[in-house]
Formats: structure tokens, C-alpha cells, sequence
């Protein structure tokens, strides 16, 4: 009987995909057949419906939302605005500055947020103007920001750790947002070796704006802004409040 289950699972599962029907529905469908052989269709149905609502009835999830909200008033608000004006003072005067940029406002950012999806819309719908005035290639600047979005995956406060903490149901989220930042910092790195590799192609930007007086300012217009990760993390490491 269990042989018969996971062959209607995976066979139904992948002639729904290659139908082209959606994976939300493809899975819905498959799992509603892998419990025919078990009850009647009635019951099976109302199984997959007490799955599907228990599964969302979870204070946790409210997380996400939540992030995704701040992470929009963050982005008009005017936090991402001086997170990336710092990054551009630290970055901009080397060569191809505007993509190291990217990258590290996108660090910034999705450490503040803990989505990609924000960072890569805030970071790109700033630095994407500048970019295209000095010559940038659009392709290869679309590149970097979505790759180095991806760090806000792994920037604690994430989004996916909080799901994953969820869904394996007793994953401390704490450990996770901990371990998170090694990763981080590796993608990053890797993300900036390959515009290290490919920055003689690209323009140098105004090393003028390098001096200690420009660092200073952004780096104090920006204090509200870093400070929001040490608010964030320490809250929670210090256990004063959760993720949600």
C-alpha cells in the first residue's frame, strides 16, 4: 500500500509539472491522488484541507510579513537611500566602485531586512540610474545586484531561516540568524572576487570623494540605519523579543 502511495505521489506530481500546470496546484493534486488508495474521496479531500489550514496556523510565519513590511517603509522611508550612499563613499572611487556598491549596500540591506526580494528592488531602483550614466554594462550590474541580493537570504534576520526554523519544528532561530553570517560574508566575497576579476573593464569612479570628512558624514547619516542590526540581533540574542 505505501509502494502504491509514492508512485501515484511522484508519477501525478511530474505529469501535472510537464503539463505545465502550477507546482502550488501540481502538488495539491498529486497528494489529494496518493490518498485515494487510502480513503474515500470525500475524506481525502478533507484531509488535504486540514492540512493545508493547520499547516498556515502558525503565529511564526506572521515573521515574514513582517520583515517584508519593514523592509518596505525602510526602502521609503530613506534607510536604503543612506545605506547606499555609505557604500558608495567606501566603494565608489575604485574601479567598477558602483558594483562593489551594490554588493555591499545589498549585504547592508538584507541585514536589515532579511529579504532578497527588498534588497534587490531597493539596491538596483538606486544604484541602476548611476550605473547606466557611467557606462556600466546593464547586464553584467543585474548580475551583481541579484546575486548579492541573495545575501539577504543569509543575513540574519532571514526570512527563509525563520521558514526553515518553522518547518523543522524546533530549529532554534536564534543558532540560525548566529550561523548565518558566515555564509553572508562568503557570498559576498565571492560575488566581489568576480567584480575584482572583471573591474578593468569598467569605469573608475570620482576618487576625489575618498577622504576622511565624506566617510565620516555618510558613516553618521547612516548610524540609524546600522543601528537597526545591532537592535534586531541583540534583542533577540538577549532574548527581549522574537523574530515575529
Amino acid at each position: 500500500m505505501q509502494l502504491t502511495v509514492m508512485l501515484t505521489l511522484s508519477i501525478s506530481f511530474s505529469v501535472f509539472l510537464v503539463l505545465g500546470v502550477p507546482i502550488s496546484v501540481c502538488l495539491a493534486l498529486a497528494s489529494f491522488l496518493s490518498l485515494l488508495p487510502l480513503y474515500d474521496p470525500l475524506m481525502a479531500a478533507q484531509v488535504i484541507g486540514h492540512s493545508f489550514v493547520s499547516s498556515l496556523d502558525n503565529f511564526g510565519f506572521l515573521a515574514i510579513p513582517f520583515f517584508v513590511l519593514a523592509g518596505q517603509i525602510m526602502n521609503v522611508g530613506g534607510v536604503a537611500r543612506r545605506l547606499i550612499n555609505f557604500a558608495k563613499v567606501v566603494a565608489g572611487p575604485l574601479p567598477g566602485g558602483l558594483t562593489y556598491c551594490t554588493v555591499l549596500a545589498n549585504f547592508l540591506f538584507g541585514a536589515v531586512t532579511g529579504s532578497a526580494v527588498a534588497s534587490a528592488a531597493a539596491v538596483g531602483s538606486a544604484m541602476a540610474p548611476a550605473q547606466k550614466r557611467e557606462g556600466y554594462d546593464p547586464a553584467f550590474t543585474a548580475a551583481v545586484n541579484i546575486a548579492s541580493s541573495c545575501t539577504g537570504l543569509l543575513t540574519p534576520p532571514s526570512n527563509s531561516l525563520i521558514l526553515y526554523a518553522l518547518i523543522s519544528g524546533g530549529t532554534s532561530v536564534i543558532a540560525l540568524f548566529v550561523a548565518g553570517y558566515v555564509p553572508a560574508f562568503l557570498m559576498a566575497a565571492a560575488v566581489i572576487g568576480v567584480i575584482a576579476w572583471k573591474s578593468k573593464e569598467m569605469p573608475r569612479g570620482d576618487a576625489s570623494s575618498w577622504n576622511p570628512r565624506n566617510l565620516l558624514s555618510s558613516f553618521i547619516d547612516s548610524l540609524p540605519s546600522l543601528f537597526l542590526i545591532v537592535l534586531v540581533m541583540g534583542g533577540l540574542i538577549a532574548g527581549v523579543f522574537t523574530p515575529t
